[in-house]
C-alpha cells in the first residue's frame, strides 16, 4: 500500500518476450531479483500483488529478518525458508523446507537473492577478488552470486516449477530511493527487465547449473550497463494495473486498529491508575521502536553485515 498507493511509485516491466506476460501469476515459478536497493522487496511484492500471487510468494531469506517487527513474524507462517548463510548448517534445513514447497496447492513465486546480500562498494571490491581467483569474468553492477541455495531450490523443485524469471531492477533518473523516502510519499519510477528460462534449459548437473547462473549474471551485468547507457531495458513496457486490495486491506485494519487503540487510550486516562498508564506508554514506545526497526533494517548502510566480507575471504 506505501509503494502503490501512499508515493504512488510506478513499476514497469520490461518483457523481451509479449508470451510471458499470460503466464506470469499463473506458474510456480523461481525469481532472481538484483539486490541494490533498499526497496527492491516492496517492488517485487508490488509485482506479486499485481498478477495475484503475494499471498503465496516465498522467499529463501537471512535468518537474522525473524527477528523483524511484522515482516519476519509474518514470513514465519508463510513458509519462507530462512538461512542463516553457512552452508554447512543451512544444507540440511534449506532442502527440508523447499522440498516442502513440492506440492503446493497454489501457483507460488520462490524470490532467490542470489548475490546473498546487499551491493556495496566494498563487497563488491571482495567479491571481484574471489571472481578473479577462481577465474571468473568481473561483474560491474553485481556480486558474484551464490550458486547453492539455487542449485539446491532448483533441484528440490525442479518438477514443480515451470520457469526461473530474472529479474533486473533500476529507477529512473540514478534515483536511489529509501524506505524512509516511501513512508514519506516520496514518488519513484522503477523499471524491471522480466526474462523467462524454461526450468528444463537449465542444467541438472549442479556444476553446471552453477556455470549456468554466473552466465546470466553476466548477462544481468550487460543489460544495468545498457540502461545506464539508453535510460531504459530492452523490450516492450507493460505496466499492471494495480488492484485495489492492499489499500482496502490497509484501510480495514488501520481503522480496527486506530479505533481501539483510541478506545483504550480513553479507558486506561480515565481510569487513573499510574500502572496502567505506564504500561499504555510502554506500549507505544514499543511500537515506535519497531516501526523504527521495520525501516532500519532495510538501510543499506545499515545492513552492510560482515556476510559477503568474511565469507568472501574464506572462498579466496
Amino acid at each position: 500500500m506505501l509503494l502503490e498507493w501512499w508515493s504512488g511509485t510506478e513499476c514497469t516491466l520490461f518483457l523481451e518476450q509479449s508470451s510471458t506476460l499470460e503466464k506470469l501469476g499463473k506458474e510456480h515459478a523461481i525469481i532472481i531479483l538484483n539486490h541494490n536497493y533498499e526497496i527492491d522487496f516492496l517492488c517485487g511484492w508490488t509485482m506479486a500483488e499485481r498478477f495475484g500471487i503475494l499471498g503465496a510468494s516465498k522467499v529463501l531469506a537471512k535468518h537474522e529478518l525473524l527477528k523483524v517487527p511484522l515482516i519476519g513474524w509474518t514470513w514465519y507462517f508463510l513458509e519462507v525458508v530462512f538461512c542463516k548463510r553457512k552452508w554447512e548448517e543451512d544444507r540440511e534445513a534449506v532442502t527440508n523446507r523447499i522440498s516442502q514447497l513440492k506440492d503446493y496447492p497454489e501457483n507460488m513465486w520462490v524470490l532467490l537473492y542470489c548475490e546473498g546480500t546487499r551491493f556495496t562498494k566494498k563487497k563488491h571490491q571482495i567479491s571481484m577478488e574471489v571472481a578473479d581467483s577462481k577465474g571468473l569474468p568481473r561483474l560491474k553492477y553485481h556480486l558474484l552470486p551464490r550458486t547453492k541455495g539455487f542449485t539446491t531450490t532448483v533441484h528440490c523443485l525442479r518438477d514443480t516449477v515451470s520457469a526461473v524469471y530474472d529479474v533486473t531492477l533500476n529507477f529512473r533518473d540514478g534515483q536511489v530511493p529509501t524506505l524512509l523516502d516511501i513512508v514519506k510519499g516520496r514518488k519513484y519510477k522503477a523499471d524491471m527487465s522480466l526474462r523467462r528460462f524454461p526450468v528444463d534449459q537449465i542444467p541438472e548437473d549442479e556444476k553446471e547449473c552453477a556455470n549456468w547462473l554466473h552466465r546470466l549474471y553476466q548477462e544481468k551485468d550487460a543489460l544495468q550497463e545498457q540502461y545506464y547507457t539508453e535510460g531504459r531495458f530492452r523490450g516492450n513496457p507493460v505496466i499492471p494495473a494495480r488492484r485495489p486490495w492492499s489499500l482496502l486491506n490497509f484501510f480495514f485494519w488501520a481503522v480496527i486498529l486506530v479505533y481501539s487503540l483510541i478506545r483504550l487510550s480513553i479507558s486506561v486516562v480515565a481510569s487513573g491508575n499510574q500502572l496502567l498508564i505506564l504500561g499504555l506508554l510502554l506500549l507505544l514506545i514499543v511500537a515506535s521502536v519497531s516501526v523504527k526497526r521495520l525501516i532500519s533494517v532495510s538501510e543499506v548502510q545499515k545492513t552492510g553485515s560482515s556476510y559477503g566480507v568474511e565469507e568472501s575471504k574464506k572462498r579466496m
